[in-house]
C-alpha cells in the first residue's frame, strides 16, 4: 500500500509540474521560455546527487560497521544505486538540452559538468563491480568502499561552481547567501517539481529493493537445490562404501 501511495503520489505531483511549468508560470525575462527547464533539471540533479548518493553512502558506512552489518543495508546501498544512476543520466541530458542555446553547444568541458560526468562512471563501475562472481559478503564489502569513494565527488560538485570559474550559474535556491533567485509562481512549481521527483524516487528505490529481495530469495533457494542435488549424487556412492 505504501509503495502505491507512492507511486500515485509521484505520478500527480509530476502532471501538475508539467502543467504548472509550461502553462501557468511566466517566461522568464532573460531566459524566455528555456527557463521551465528549471522545474525538472534541479529537482533530478538533487535526487542524483545528494538524495540517492547520500542513501547509499549512509547505508554503505552502515553495513561496514560490524555492529549494524546485515544485507538489508547492502541491498539498500545497491538499489539507491541504480537509482542514482538513472537521475544522474538524466541530470546530464537535462542540463545538455538547457545548455545547447544557453551557452551554444551541448557539452563544455566545465567543472560542474565534468564532475558529474566523472560520479556517473564511479556509479557504473560500482555496478560492475557487483556482478563480479564473489560471495555476498565480499561483495557487499566492495561495494561500500566503491560507493564511499564516489561520495567523495559529491561535495566537489556541489562547490564546482564556487571554486572554479565555470558556465554553469550558481545555485537558484540554496546559495551562498541563503536567498533564492526565484520567486512568486515559478518558486512554488519549483518547490513542487523537487517534491514530484523526491516522491519518484522513493517509489523506484522501493521497487528496486523488493526486486533485491526477490533475487537474494532465488538466489538462496537455487543455492539449496544445488546442495540438496549434490547430497543426492553422493548418497549412493556412502552406501555403497559402508557395505
Amino acid at each position: 500500500m505504501t509503495v502505491r501511495i507512492l507511486g500515485i503520489s509521484s505520478l500527480v505531483t509530476l502532471a501538475l509540474t508539467v502543467w504548472l511549468g509550461i502553462w501557468v508560470t511566466p517566461p522568464d525575462r532573460v531566459q524566455g521560455d528555456l527557463v521551465r527547464l528549471v522545474y525538472i533539471h534541479p529537482p533530478i540533479a538533487w535526487v542524483a546527487l545528494y538524495l540517492a548518493t547520500g542513501i547509499a553512502t549512509l547505508a554503505s558506512l552502515a553495513w561496514l560497521w560490524s555492529r549494524s552489518r546485515s544485507p538489508y543495508w547492502d541491498r539498500l546501498a545497491a538499489s539507491s544505486i541504480e537509482v542514482a544512476v538513472v537521475f544522474t543520466a538524466l541530470t546530464l541530458v537535462t542540463g545538455s538540452i538547457w545548455g545547447r542555446p544557453t551557452w551554444g553547444v551541448w557539452w563544455a568541458w566545465d567543472a560542474r559538468l565534468t564532475t558529474t560526468a566523472l560520479l556517473l562512471v564511479v556509479l557504473l563501475g560500482i555496478l560492475a563491480i557487483r556482478r563480479i562472481p564473489a560471495d555476498p559478503e565480499t561483495r557487499a564489502r566492495r561495494s561500500a568502499l566503491a560507493v564511499i569513494i564516489a561520495a567523495v565527488d559529491v561535495p566537489i560538485i556541489h562547490f564546482s561552481v564556487v571554486w572554479w570559474k565555470t558556465l554553469h550559474q550558481s545555485a537558484t535556491v540554496l546559495n551562498a547567501n541563503l536567498q533564492p533567485t526565484i520567486h512568486g509562481s515559478m518558486a512554488w512549481t519549483l518547490l513542487l517539481g523537487f517534491v514530484a521527483v523526491t516522491l519518484l524516487f522513493f517509489w523506484m528505490l522501493a521497487m528496486r529493493m523488493r526486486i533485491e529481495r526477490l533475487t537474494d530469495a532465488l538466489e538462496g533457494a537455487e543455492l539449496t537445490d544445488a546442495l540438496e542435488e549434490r547430497w543426492a549424487e553422493g548418497a549412493p556412492e556412502v552406501e555403497g562404501v559402508a557395505r
